[in-house]
């Protein structure tokens, strides 16, 4: 158990098994670190859900559950409405379950997972027996444990009311839900309703305090997208404002990021059923991503379906992150931790403070385009910055994520990169104490995804290739040994720049700096705690979608 000052040391990840619950980040702050599932990554049995507490003054205790969902057998047939809420019950019983532990420990907000209910894979039509009738909470005002006959069709809708009121806890929830509309509606399907897939919020007394219908949904037929945007954010009387969102919709510019343009909203509730693709956007590293891009709490809660690559949740601040990644533990997993009411970001450039060391006095000289000189202890040596990667390595084109990168290998102890895509050019300024047995490259690409979605990004990556040969790089590895010590830069036309960063074995970093500076958007690491597989900068540019 790491106390004081120091940055908790984490054990060497096993090579088959991804469990992990750590901190990352300025140690400083933290007082105490307890976690459960960080005995299980040394091979012990944990004894409970995995608890990370630190003591600070301003600070609300919060909950997220990776679910294992119990899932109809044959999503496509049709069923019953009892049948239909017999599964759903078998769901319902382990949130209670869970919802009973988190009362244990005081949580006040607990978040369970998209599609964690009801499932996926399902029609139109094979839904609908899964749909509970949902009202308006800005019209109506309703408590469905206390009033369960006010509406039909709303028994889940009661279950999670009762569950919130018995832990005393806000409790958010995903589920299907269904809203009559009339033929006079030109955007009225023709079954005569529209379903969506929603998010519920409960107080701790039970009421509906809001909900959130998924506006970016990610192949499912089963729903409608909302005719309007729904901005959905909330008051707690423990941490103030929340806002939420659904799993795709973190990609994209609404919902996610005009609610936080409301400066009050601190945190995000953020129910997913997210596939894991690596190296750039595993559930757990997107995640972290946006906490530290916006300097917010990000509550994510994961399904857990490892055969389909879908874990990874996490309770993220910008310094911290208490996560939940494994590819081969079939059951569940709650996370409980305190969070700070108000979240603090990582140091900008703005305000960092200190004396510069050398790699940074270097990045700024090749920023500003300055010869950059070292003393020795006979004479001063200068080096002109524009010719300090002369004997450039070789570029060469590879795919990934499904998208054409432009890359150059990253050979040697130390050196300075370039690489461009169309109009983003991408910097790497680097030293490594040393030389692992592994390809790594810098890639670039500016344009737009077309694959699972389409949307326009710039993407600056530093990754671990799978092997040796240049078409080996950008596919999925998540073991490495390189250590570097580095900046990362480049000309990006879009202030939104997610930073991704992650370690051996599904490991969390944060940057030591990050933020603009002259024109470029750059991220800083000196020390890694395990062998590098990603350090990028995501960047979405949503008017070219």
């Amino acid at each position: 158990v790491p106390e004081g000052g120091g940055t908790s040391k984490r054990p060497r990840p096993m090579p088959s098994r991804f469990m992990v619950c750590a901190m990352s980040g300025a140690g400083s702050q933290l007082a105490l670190f307890l976690c459960g599932c960080y005995v299980v990554a040394l091979g012990v049995p944990a004894a409970g859900p995995c608890v990370a507490e630190h003591q600070e003054a301003e600070y609300y205790v919060a909950a997220v559950y990776e679910h294992q969902s119990v899932l109809s057998p044959d999503p496509l047939a049709l069923t019953s409405r009892k049948q239909a809420l017999e599964l759903m019950n078998q769901n319902l019983d382990v949130y209670e379950q869970q919802v009973m532990t988190a009362a244990q420990k005081g949580v006040q907000i607990i978040v369970f997972p998209e599609d964690g209910i009801h499932g996926f894979n399902f029609t139109r039509t094979s839904i609908y027996p899964f749909l509970d009738f949902m009202p308006s909470p800005q019209l109506v005002r309703w408590n469905p444990c206390l009033e369960p006959h006010r509406f039909n069709d709303t028994e889940v809708l009661q279950r999670l009311s009762c569950m919130a009121i018995k832990g005393d806890m806000f409790l958010v929830a995903n589920l299907a839900t269904k809203q009559p509309c009339h033929s006079s509606d030109p955007a009225c399907p023709n079954d005569g309703r529209y379903q969506f897939n929603t998010n519920v919020v409960f107080s701790n007394n039970g009421t509906l305090v809001d909900r959130y219908r998924k506006h970016n949904l990610y192949f499912e037929a089963a729903f409608d997208t909302p005719l309007q945007v729904d901005h959905i954010t909330f008051d707690t009387p423990f941490a103030g404002k929340f806002g939420v969102f659904t799993c795709f919709d973190i990609l994209f510019f609404d919902p996610a990021i005009r609610i936080l343009r409301d400066s009050e909203v601190k945190h995000i509730v953020y129910p997913t059923a997210w596939m894991n693709q690596l190296p750039l956007l595993a559930a757990i590293e997107i995640q972290k991503a946006f906490a530290i891009a916006f300097g917010i709490n990000v509550l994510a809660a994961n399904i857990h379906h490892p055969f389909l690559g879908m874990t990874g949740s996490g309770i993220h601040t910008p310094l911290k992150s208490f996560w939940y990644h494994d590819m081969e533990n079939p059951r569940g997993h709650l996370i409980i931790s305190q969070v700070a009411k108000n979240p603090q970001g990582l140091i900008g450039t703005e305000n960092a403070t200190g004396k510069m060391d050398l790699s940074h006095s270097k990045f700024l000289k090749i920023l500003s385009g300055e010869p950059y000189c070292e003393k020795d202890a006979q004479e001063v040596h200068c080096d002109e910055a524009t010719t300090w990667n002369m004997n450039a390595p070789p570029t060469f084109h590879s795919e990934m994520m499904y998208d054409n990168f432009t890359l150059v290998p990253v050979w040697g102890k130390e050196g300075y990169l370039q690489v461009c895509s169309n109009g983003l050019c991408c910097y790497l300024l680097y030293k490594r104490p040393t030389l692992s047995k592994e390809l790594y490259a810098l890639g670039a690409f500016d344009g737009l995804h077309t694959v699972h979605g389409t949307y326009y990004i710039q993407v600056c990556a530093l990754v671990k290739c799978g092997g040796l040969g240049f078409d080996t790089c950008g596919q999925e590895i998540t073991e490495a040994t390189g250590i570097f010590e580095f900046h990362l830069w480049g000309n990006f036309s879009t202030s939104y720049i997610f930073p991704l960063f992650l370690t051996s074995g599904m490991t969390l970093e944060i940057p030591d700096q990050h933020g603009w500076e002259n024109d470029h958007y750059f991220l800083r690491k000196s020390e890694l705690s395990s062998g590098l597989v990603t350090a990028a900068l995501y960047g979405r540019l949503y008017e070219r979608d």
